[in-house]
């Protein structure tokens, strides 16, 4: 499910918190980060369960405007398209959703305050309003506003990443990734699957799951010896202050540099320095790519293998 930017990322936060954490294991540490990487899936889940919730309480809100002593009109003739939603009805019935809710006890429960908020400010919006006035009863209807909503409404409402953060300390920075991760999800449904419409998986595949693995181990075993090669080619600079989460960073670039040779060098290049312009210093992605470049260059010529020299 995760792209491989977030699953350096992740890494990078397990490298870095296992060498500030001082006596912690490998083993424990790499346990943190598989844990990581559930905690996303389950965010996924959570996310995917919010747009049912949300339906049942405007299905309730319409009960309780039919049974009110003296109706108004629009009690009595209440627009029932969002509720009968296509695409929300066989996302309620979809097995693999179900047996995950089933299995991990996830649920909105705890915080039925922010679905309330939530519904309000989807109904506020002007997607929904044109919704609601459409005559277009198509489930390719359906599901395109299901997937808008999620990503112009649900995914810019700022309180929710708020509580995501409350919620757990693995949501502070990817709950608008794993946004854009359910949008994809709504935009590959088909309503000639129903109830087996696949949803997507932890890892993309295994090989995403051993890069993980991979990335982590290498990088923390071979920590001395690629601290050392960054402070070769960092002599102009006091390395004792730079930001620690740098050095990390080059670290785990120069492990999927040597245990990756399917992977461009190009790639693994714009990969950690965007990372870096993201999570550590203004600074950080130039000083980054001057000192990977030199490195690179340096481990081209010192271990002309194959799988060295065939990389591009």
């Amino acid at each position: 499910m995760l792209s491989r930017r977030l699953l350096r990322v992740k890494v990078m936060q397990t490298v870095y918190g296992h060498f500030r954490g001082g006596d912690t294991s490998l083993q424990e540490s790499e346990r943190e980060l598989f844990h990581s990487i559930s905690k996303s899936y389950e965010l996924y889940h959570l996310l995917l369960l919010l747009i049912l919730d949300v339906r049942d309480l405007a299905e309730r809100r319409i009960e309780i405007g039919l049974n009110k002593k003296r109706p108004s009109y629009d009690d009595l003739h209440p627009n029932r398209k969002f509720i009968n939603n296509k695409v929300i009805k066989q996302l309620g019935e979809n097995r693999q959703l179900l047996k995950y809710i089933e299995s991990k006890g996830v649920s909105w429960k705890n915080n039925e305050k922010y679905v309330r908020d939530i519904f309000k400010f989807i109904c506020d919006s002007e997607l929904y309003q044109q919704y609601m006035a459409s005559d277009d009863l198509s489930y390719e209807a359906d599901r395109k506003f299901i997937a808008k909503l999620y990503e112009k409404v649900i995914g810019q409402y700022l309180p929710l990443y708020a509580l995501f953060e409350e919620e757990s300390i693995f949501w502070n920075d990817e709950a608008e990734f794993v946004v854009s991760i359910v949008v994809k999800t709504i935009k590959e449904f088909k309503e000639e699957n129903g109830e087996n419409q696949v949803l997507q998986k932890e890892f993309k595949d295994e090989q995403d799951r051993e890069f993980v693995k991979t990335l982590f181990r290498k990088t923390i075993l071979n920590h001395s010896e690629y601290k050392s090669l960054i402070r070769k080619f960092s002599r102009n600079w006091d390395l004792e202050r730079v930001a620690s989460l740098d050095i990390v960073l080059m670290e785990i670039a120069i492990t999927e540099f040597l245990e990756f040779p399917e992977i461009p060098v190009k790639v693994t290049l714009n990969e950690y320095i965007e990372i870096a312009k993201h999570y550590s210093t203004p600074k950080s992605g130039i000083f980054i790519n001057g000192i990977l470049d030199k490195i690179i260059n340096y481990l081209k010529k010192e271990n002309p293998s194959e799988r060295l020299i065939n990389k591009k």
